[in-house]
């Protein structure tokens, strides 16, 4: 019997507000989600918050709020986002949810075997919760370049899990893509990073210093440490340990990261699996940053960050996900400017796609009073689009149903369905003809539809509700009116 299906993302800290590498994820997992249930495959789909630890704590307290009210209030925003961009999540989890503090109890239990007591002495970022290496530290000059902010020097008594005794395991695992890294080229990073041996990682940190988090079982002075939790979380989600059906979802199929987070995807969470005795995941989809104007990183201080629900309410879900799905790539960094997007949203959304389904469903209205006639299935070859799935490129995919839409309206301008038109009282041949070239057209227009399924299901509804009935009784409002209300030209408001 063929297994059911998981994907998972990363769950966010909610100290803050969501951000467009959030709904990377959300849009990645979706696109995939998508399309293996159009496939006829069942998927579950695991989204939720990371809610404990310091940072959370510390903004709780400068609001002057308990950390759980804190989270109680934040953890909506990122639930809104995620159904802001259309993620058909089956699955939505809370590290502070009482069935996932307990199960990451068990599993500590569990991994006792591999849990020894040590002090560590070391580096430590805030901002990422995470240890650093000496020379991860020397690296970077002492700073932490995603925060900006320098590493602490730490010594304190914590848990250490013996990450070490998985190294080799992990290594064969991954080089013999018994789990997946992709790209290939994060693979070689990675490989390169452990070229070592992964180094034991503390799991723990004492009371004193880290308050807000799951207790250490028999210990009630050390407080686990978040990323032991949080990455818990793709298990116990799905019931782990105490509901069986767990099983019938797990190993992960994809589980979507950021490029920041692999080393603890990669090598923490693999060591504790094998220390559960459970399957390792089979593909980590790494994807990477979003950065803006020629490669800045967004940041709050430059104040060129972007938010997505600008995106999505000034232009629509669709254009949003067409826009990072096919213009950031799946696998590496990408580039966002308000002008490249309104560039993509106007020439390719409002000209390529949007005048094509008008053109087809006026043709057809004005002579043909709106009756589809024959229609032969679309011709395009869809071994790329499916090619493009199973490599994890979705932006590869949507550019091959791309080349459909604009071959069709090159079909359309050569062939010339209104000259045809014209010559229907003087050729008799020219009325099937028309009906002929029209029919080409919805064939190919539905079979467009069906390819963006995945990324634009909205937009694939439209054209299926026009064309698929046989009899287009009026044209469609306007798919993408034109519009640019960042680069200072005149705006339309969007037809509703």
């Amino acid at each position: 019997m063929e297994k059911n299906l998981y994907i998972t993302t990363a769950i966010p800290y909610v100290n803050g507000k969501p951000h467009i590498g959030n709904a990377l994820d959300y849009l990645l997992a979706d696109i995939w989600a998508r399309y293996q249930r159009q496939n006829g495959r069942e998927v579950r789909f695991q989204v939720g918050t990371d809610e404990h630890g310091n940072k959370i704590a510390a903004k709780a307290a400068e609001a002057g709020i308990d950390p759980q009210t804190y989270t109680d209030q934040m953890y909506p925003n990122f639930q809104a986002l995620m159904q802001k961009v259309g993620a058909g999540y089956t699955d939505f989890i809370r590290t502070t949810d009482g069935h996932h503090k307990g199960a990451v109890q068990y599993i500590w239990q569990q991994l006792k075997p591999h849990i020894y007591k040590g002090t560590y002495q070391g580096w430590y970022c805030m901002g990422h919760e995470a240890f650093f290496t000496d020379k991860e530290v020397e690296e970077t000059a002492g700073t932490c370049p995603d925060h900006q902010t320098p590493y602490q020097q730490l010594s304190e008594d914590n848990y250490f899990l013996k990450t070490s005794d998985f190294s080799v395991r992990i290594r064969e695992a991954i080089e013999s893509g018994e789990m997946k890294i992709v790209p290939e080229f994060r693979k070689k990073e990675f490989l390169n990073l452990i070229k070592d041996g992964l180094p034991d990682v503390s799991i723990s940190r004492p009371r004193k210093s880290l308050t807000w988090g799951v207790s250490v079982p028999d210990d009630p002075n050390q407080v686990m440490y978040v990323w032991v939790d949080a990455l818990s979380n793709y298990l116990t989600v799905l019931g782990y340990p105490d509901k069986p059906e767990w099983q019938q979802f797990w190993p992960a199929d994809v589980q979507v990261v950021g490029k920041d987070i692999l080393r603890f995807h990669a090598g923490i969470w693999p060591a504790m699996l094998l220390g559960l005795g459970v399957a390792l995941p089979k593909t980590l989809l790494v994807h990477g940053f979003v950065t803006v104007g020629g490669g800045a990183k967004m940041s709050k201080s430059v104040g060129n960050v972007v938010d997505p629900n600008e995106v999505i309410d000034q232009y629509g879900l669709d254009a949003f996900r067409y826009y990072f799905s096919r213009h950031i790539p799946t696998q590496d960094d990408g580039d966002f400017t308000w002008e490249k997007f309104e560039t993509a949203y106007n020439t390719e959304l409002a000209n390529d796609l949007g005048n094509l389904v008008a053109r087809v469903a006026n043709m057809l209205i004005k002579y043909q009073a709106g009756v589809v006639g024959d229609v032969p299935l679309g011709e395009h070859d869809m071994r790329n689009y499916h090619a493009a799935f199973e490599r994890l490129e979705f932006n590869k995919a949507i550019d091959d149903v791309w080349l459909m839409v604009r071959s069709l309206n090159k079909y359309i301008d050569d062939v010339k369905p209104w000259e045809i038109a014209k010559r229907k009282d003087s050729d008799p041949d020219a009325e099937p003809h028309l009906s002929e070239v029209l029919g080409h057209c919805v064939g190919n227009l539905l079979q467009i539809a069906d390819l963006l399924v995945p990324f634009m299901p909205a937009t694939s509804g439209v054209i299926h509700t026009t064309f698929e009935s046989g009899v287009v009784a009026s044209a469609p409002n306007i798919l993408f009116p034109k519009m640019q209300q960042h680069t200072g030209k005149p705006t339309e408001v969007p037809a509703k």
